[in-house]
């Protein structure tokens, strides 16, 4: 049963969270009715001033009526004609014409409803793109600035979450921007292999315009390449049926879901450092973090990004689905999964973006915990370093590897049945047999030297990977983006 009011209250009626919630107003413009109608226009109007470039007779006052006429959209009358002859493009060719009575009869001259639809979803397609391109490049910028800052600082590395060889907390954030980086060349990809559908008519085979130019194909050619021109798009597809392959879809949802997987990855291990209270993201001042438990800080960033990407690397299964039963030429089985599909994909990808890009922001470390848990590991890791310097001391492999194992059981015992700290350097200080490495013991548990080339690979990768892919986003979508290095 409908809620009293429900139709004048706004609040009485469900709105997609993605964009009441979430998403940008870039974005969320780019999905938008207004987007997508007055792209219509503009469709037709390229159409148009094609047409009469190649000969038809469209006079100037017609071009100049639609030009006038782009944003003037009647969407009341849109959707009544809709509502009365069913069918979408119709309702908004009458709408366009009410405004153009002039121009009314060249309007949609030749073309077929996918004319406007489809070349329109590859024009909010290509901007969606550009719209995430530099939120990408921001948020590896930003993780890249983190990831200078700490690249010299140890620790303790996990496999299979278990603790491991030691890393640094810059080399584990590189591991994400790497990631990161395949994902803005494979956006970077995917916008740049969209081509336009163009103008190719009812079943692709562009019959209708050749009627119109009486059997010139050059001049049909040529409207094609024009009309692709104006929409600012280099190619169009050679072939088409009545739309452009789906398979482009599933190209276009793939490399989305390939984000949402590695900012995923990214948002899981922050939210386990967070557990481990070794880095935490951003907690405001006045943040609650339980109604019940006021001492918790969750990782609510992290969670929702976590979330949404779920969400986002599903959506590619619609387009998998919707390619495989589009029967010949077309079928409209498409269309409704469409509108739902591609909008929430970049619209979801649009606010884990900009929820990555808050927490890389202002991630923060805790050094100290960061070398408890170091002083708890170390020392079993530090195993080999000691057998080594006694070896060179003048001992016996063999008789100091049982020494250890011994020694290193015990301490096992005191943290696991005990609860107690690793006390296994104690005992090599305590235990006579070591003497001749006693003072050696601190350098050879100096953290820097478990880490390897750790620091080194992070300024070569930041330096010879990261900077290149970065640059062309310097100026671009709101501001100067900061290099690292």
């Amino acid at each position: 049963m409908a809620s009293p009011g429900a139709e004048e209250d706004p609040l009485a009626r469900y709105r997609s969270p993605l964009v009441s919630r979430y998403a940008s107003a870039e974005m969320g413009f780019n999905f938008s009715e207004r987007k997508k109608f007055g792209t219509w226009r503009r469709l037709w109007l390229y159409l148009a001033q094609a047409e009469k470039s190649l000969g038809l007779p469209i006079t100037d006052e017609q071009i100049r009526e639609m030009e006038a006429n782009l944003d003037n959209i009647d969407f009341k009358m849109a959707a009544e004609e809709e509502k009365k002859l069913r069918h979408d493009v119709m309702a908004h060719v009458h709408t366009f014409a009410h405004c153009c009575p002039k121009a009314a009869a060249i309007i949609h001259l030749g073309a077929t409803s996918c004319y406007v639809g489809d070349n329109t979803d590859l024009i909010v397609l290509r901007d969606g793109f550009n719209l995430l391109l530099p939120k990408l490049a921001r948020v590896i910028s930003r993780l890249a600035n983190f990831a200078e800052k700490y690249a010299d600082m140890p620790a303790l590395g996990f496999t299979h979450y278990q603790p491991a060889q030691l890393t640094t907390v810059g080399k584990r954030c590189c591991l994400w921007i790497q990631d990161l980086c395949m994902d803005l060349q494979n956006l970077e990809r995917a916008r740049d292999d969209l081509r336009f559908r163009g103008v190719k008519g009812t079943t692709g085979t562009q019959a209708s315009f050749l009627q119109l130019f009486e059997g010139d194909h050059s001049k049909v050619e040529e409207l094609d390449r024009l009309v692709t021109a104006k929409a600012g798009f280099k190619r169009a597809y050679m072939v088409t049926g009545q739309t452009y392959s789906r398979k482009v879809d599933i190209g276009v949802l793939s490399v989305l879901a390939s984000l949402g997987a590695s900012i995923h990855k990214i948002c899981t291990d922050i939210r386990l450092l967070a557990n481990l209270k070794e880095i935490e993201e951003p907690f405001e001042k006045d943040q609650i973090g339980s109604s019940a438990m006021p001492y918790k800080r969750n990782p609510m960033r992290s969670e929702r990004c976590c979330s949404l990407a779920r969400h986002l690397m599903t959506l590619v299964l619609d387009p998998l689905q919707t390619a495989s039963v589009q029967w010949f030429e077309r079928t409209l089985d498409d269309s409704a999964n469409r509108r739902v599909c591609l909008a929430e994909a970049f619209l979801t990808a649009d606010i884990i973006l900009s929820t990555l890009q808050n927490i890389s922001e202002g991630l923060v470390v805790y050094p100290k915990v960061i070398e408890r848990r170091i002083r708890q590991e170390l020392p079993f890791m530090a195993t080999e370093n000691i057998i080594m310097a006694m070896v060179k001391a003048g001992g016996n492999r063999q008789d100091c590897h049982e020494k250890i194992r011994v020694l290193s059981q015990q301490a096992a015992a005191v943290v696991k049945q005990e609860g107690g700290d690793n006390d296994f350097i104690d005992r090599v200080r305590a235990d006579p047999y070591f003497s001749p490495i006693h003072k050696q013991l601190e350098s050879l548990l100096d953290p820097s030297s478990f880490t390897g080339r750790a620091p080194q690979q992070v300024a070569k990768f930041l330096k010879e990977e990261v900077r290149p892919v970065l640059i062309p986003y310097q100026s671009k979508m709101g501001g100067k983006i900061e290099l690292a290095l």
